[in-house]
Parts: structure tokens; sequence; C-alpha cells
């Protein structure tokens, strides 16, 4: 991912009020990202309680979306992130939704996905797995390039029917 200030983060939301602009706190290591480690930025308000943000390129340029996690736990066992394609513990994966960019999100339609709690998904598709016998690693490239292109689609779900250009 391409190197961006906190202004560009500011201003590439697509799906926020300028309220929920003011309120948007970026994550206290921001000076210190190392972008090149990056396939997009993600992570959860430190202020906010179920909120988080994701930044993604679209087409080269830096898309956010405002995300708000689902209340409430889960009974299964284990759950499986929709980006990283990473099963955790059930509380470790939540639903994440995000208000459609334009009128249809001012008329409240919305998206969602379940993501890694954390918003890690970047991490832990570079996180080597142990092997059980019999058991052949996928290219840690695939699972990057799929973890992106999933997340990428994410973001362009919150773009549809918004007249925003993309």
């Amino acid at each position: 991912m391409r190197p961006l200030t906190e202004e560009d983060v500011r201003s590439s939301f697509v799906n926020a009020s300028p309220d929920e602009l003011r309120l948007v706190t970026l994550p206290a290591d921001f000076v210190l990202t190392d972008w090149d480690h990056l396939d997009f930025l993600a992570w959860r308000d430190p202020r906010t309680r179920g909120r988080g943000y994701l930044v993604a390129e679209l087409d080269g340029e830096p898309t956010g979306i405002v995300l708000r996690a689902a209340d409430g736990s889960s009974r299964a066992r284990a759950a499986m992130c929709n980006l990283c394609h990473t099963m955790q513990p059930a509380d470790q994966v939540v639903l994440y939704t995000a208000r459609k960019a334009g009128e249809a999100g001012a008329h409240g339609d919305s998206v969602g996905t379940y993501i890694c709690a954390d918003l890690s998904c970047h991490e832990m598709v570079r996180l080597a797995a142990p092997l059980a016998p019999n058991e052949v690693r996928a290219s840690v490239d695939l699972k990057i390039d799929g973890t992106k292109r999933r997340t990428e689609a994410f973001v362009g779900r919150v773009l549809e029917t918004a007249g925003v250009p993309r």
C-alpha cells in the first residue's frame, strides 16, 4: 500500500458523515506504519466501542469505510473471517457492518461480513500455522492476494449503487 497521510485517510471515507469524520481516531502508532507491509489499513477505534475503520486502495486511490461491530456473542466454537479466511475461536471473529455510500446509505442500506475482531487480517495471513501430518501449506503469497482481493471487493460493495466513482 502506498504511504498515506492523516489527511489522506480522513478524506478517503466514502460512508461517513462530517460528524463521524470528526470522531475518527487514528491508531496511536499511525506515524510508525510500515506501509510496504500493508495490503490495506484497518484498525479499531480506541475511543468508540464497536467502531472500526478500513482503508483499501481501489483503482489506485485510498477508499475508506467506517465499520460497526455487531453486539452480542456467538455460540459457535470456531468461526472463519471472510477476508483472510482464517479459522479462529468464535469470539475472535465479529460481524462488521458498513453503511453504504451515497443515497443508499442515507436510506439505511448496509452490507456486512465476518472479520477478525481486531481487524488484523493482514497479519493473520502472514503467520505460519503449524502443519498437521499430511497437510500442505498454501502459498503465503496466495493467501495475501486473496485477502487483498476480498477486502477490495467488500469495500466495493459499500460503493455499489452509490453513484460514487470507482
